[in-house]
Order: C-alpha cells, then sequence, then structure tokens
C-alpha cells in the first residue's frame, strides 16, 4: 500500500479519551449494552453500544479450491444466510486462534492441518466493539465425531462453493453476510498468484 497519510500507511487511530461514567443499562445472556458518558471535543457525548466480547471465523478452503458454507436462521434479520464458521470469544483464556480451531470442529466436524490469520474486522463501530478475528484454514479432514446441534443449527446446512463463485455472490449483492464477505475476498487475495506448493503450509502455532 502507498504512503497515505503524512507519510504512514493508512491506519484506523485509537483514541484514548476520560470515560466519566460507564452504566449496565442491560445484562444479556450473549453480550450486555452499556451507556457511556465520554468528554470529547471539549463536550459530554452520551452513547449506547452493544458490549461484546469479540468472536473469531473460519474461511476453510479445500484442495479444489472450495469453501465450506452454513447457511442457519437469524432471526434479526428474518433471513437463512450462508456464512462462514464463527463464534464468539466467550471460554475465558482461549485464544482467537482456539476459538476458530474449535467452531470449525463444532459447526462443521472438520478439523484443519494449517491456520494463518487473514484479518481482524470491526463489525459495526458505530453500535457495538465487536471484532471478529478471521483465519484461513487448508489441510481439513473429518473431526471424527459429529458435534449434537439444537436450536438454530439444528437445520444447519453445509456446502462446499467454489471461491470464485462465492466472491461473485458477494459482489452480485447475493451474498449479504459481512464476515463471509470479508473472509471470502481476504482469502481470493491471499491466495491470488499462489501456486500449489505455497498453500496450506503456514503453522497453526
Amino acid at each position: 500500500m502507498a504512503d497515505a497519510v503524512a507519510g504512514s500507511p493508512l491506519a484506523d487511530e485509537p483514541v484514548e479519551l476520560a470515560v466519566t461514567e460507564s452504566d449496565l443499562v442491560y445484562a444479556g445472556r450473549v453480550w450486555d449494552v452499556r451507556s457511556d458518558t465520554f468528554a470529547y471535543n471539549g463536550e459530554q457525548i452520551v452513547r449506547q453500544y452493544v458490549d461484546h466480547p469479540g468472536a473469531a471465523a473460519v474461511v476453510a478452503i479445500d484442495d479444489d479450491d472450495r469453501v465450506l458454507l452454513i447457511q442457519q436462521y437469524r432471526h434479526p434479520i428474518r433471513h437463512r444466510d450462508w456464512e462462514i464458521p464463527a463464534g464468539l470469544l466467550d471460554v475465558e483464556g482461549e485464544s482467537p486462534l482456539e476459538t476458530a480451531v474449535r467452531e470449525l470442529a463444532e459447526e462443521a466436524d472438520l478439523v484443519a492441518a494449517s491456520w494463518e490469520p487473514l484479518v481482524s474486522i470491526f463489525t459495526t463501530p458505530g453500535g457495538n466493539d465487536e471484532v471478529v478475528h478471521l483465519f484461513l484454514a487448508r489441510g481439513l479432514s473429518p473431526h471424527g465425531e459429529a458435534h449434537a446441534r439444537e436450536a438454530e443449527e439444528a437445520d444447519i446446512r453445509v456446502e462446499w462453493v467454489a471461491l470464485a463463485d462465492v466472491v461473485a455472490g458477494v459482489l452480485a449483492g447475493r451474498l449479504r453476510n459481512g464476515i463471509l464477505a470479508v473472509g471470502a475476498l481476504a482469502a481470493a487475495e491471499r491466495l491470488r498468484g499462489a501456486g500449489p506448493a505455497s498453500r496450506g503450509d503456514a503453522s497453526g502455532a
């Protein structure tokens, strides 16, 4: 990337500011809602947001450059949308990579021989503080034991789709899940021009 701002690469800028008050508005089963009062540009501002634990997601690609997609019902959007395996960072002491490994096994009954980080994203910076860490998984094989699934995951649908078709679906607006979109585009860029010998070499450490 070319230098963009004052001789430095373009990047998000962290801001340290004084939060004068932080109240728990709602304690949820999965995430909470907080109301913060903070000083910014000489005034006191109040903002409510979802206090989110974060998540990890997996772009799992097989030897034929097909992506593992799952489809399940999501009540807020009233859709069964196509997604990639993902889960909350809700196990104490578990790293994002360990969460990704666990979710691939739980949602798709698969393990991967190699893992590498793709990108980390803010999903909705105006409404929550969620960060999702996306990983590329290669060298896939069955987990050996199928996981029991319930609620919305009880009728989960699993499909292997060519990476190029997933990218096309994202760009055409047929696939609108944000994590899927970022993961597919990032994986396509990562693998673009990579020969078979250079794929799947990353260590899972």
